[in-house]
C-alpha cells in the first residue's frame, strides 16, 4: 500500500485535517515562524539567507502546520521547507526536503507525515522524478517516518553535520526509470 496517494485534483493552499490547519507559505512573517520552529528542532544552524533561498524560490513547497495550545489559541506546531530542481547528473527533476520540524508536544500525531506528503504531492504535480534528503543517523524518528513513506537509504555521509554526526542520504523514486528516460530523451 502506498502511503502517498496519487491525486490529480486541485490542492488548496490551506486545509484542515484532524483539527490541524495546514497552509502553504504566503507571507514574510511566516518565514520567521518557520525559522523559530527549525531552530528549536534541528541540530544544524541555518542563516536567514538559507531560509530565503528555499522559501522565496519554492513557496508552494514550504508548509506550516497550526494547532491549538492549552488556551485554545492557534500556534505554529510544524513546518517543512523543500525545493525542486533539475539534477546536474541525470537531468531528472529532483525534489529536496531541506528541513522538517514538529514541536515535541505535537509529535506522533502524523503532522510530520502530512507535511512531507503534501510537499511531495506538490512536487509530483510539477513533474518531480525523485526526492532526496539528509538526516542524522541518530535521528530514529526521522528515519522511521521517511522509511514508512518509502524512502530508501542511498548513502552514508561521514561527519556531514557540524556536530560531527554522520548522515544518511535518503531517496524516493517517484517515476519508473523507463518513464524517466522518456521524459529526458524526447
Amino acid at each position: 500500500m502506498d502511503i502517498i496517494e496519487k491525486d490529480d485534483s486541485y490542492f488548496p493552499e490551506e486545509y484542515i485535517k484532524n483539527g490541524i490547519r495546514y497552509e502553504a507559505y504566503n507571507s514574510q512573517e511566516q518565514m520567521f515562524i518557520i525559522m523559530k520552529l527549525m531552530e528549536t528542532a534541528l541540530s544544524e544552524p541555518y542563516s536567514i539567507y538559507t531560509y530565503r533561498y528555499f522559501i522565496y524560490n519554492w513557496p508552494k513547497l514550504c508548509w506550516l502546520a497550526w494547532g491549538k495550545d492549552e488556551n485554545n489559541e492557534e500556534i505554529p506546531i510544524g513546518a517543512v521547507v523543500c525545493k525542486l530542481e533539475r539534477s546536474n547528473t541525470n537531468k531528472a527533476k529532483r525534489g529536496y526536503i531541506a528541513m522538517l520540524a514538529v514541536k515535541p508536544s505535537h509529535r506522533k500525531l502524523g503532522i510530520g507525515t502530512e507535511l512531507v506528503v503534501r510537499s511531495i504531492q506538490e512536487m509530483e504535480r510539477d513533474g518531480c522524478d525523485e526526492v532526496v534528503l539528509e538526516t542524522e543517523i541518530t535521528n530514529k524518528g526521522a528515519l522511521a517516518l521517511y522509511g514508512r513513506l518509502g524512502f530508501m537509504r542511498d548513502k552514508r555521509l561521514l561527519r556531514y553535520y557540524l556536530n560531527g554526526n554522520d548522515a544518511f542520504r535518503l531517496k524516493m523514486i517517484l517515476k519508473e526509470q523507463s518513464q524517466l528516460f522518456n521524459d529526458i530523451i524526447p
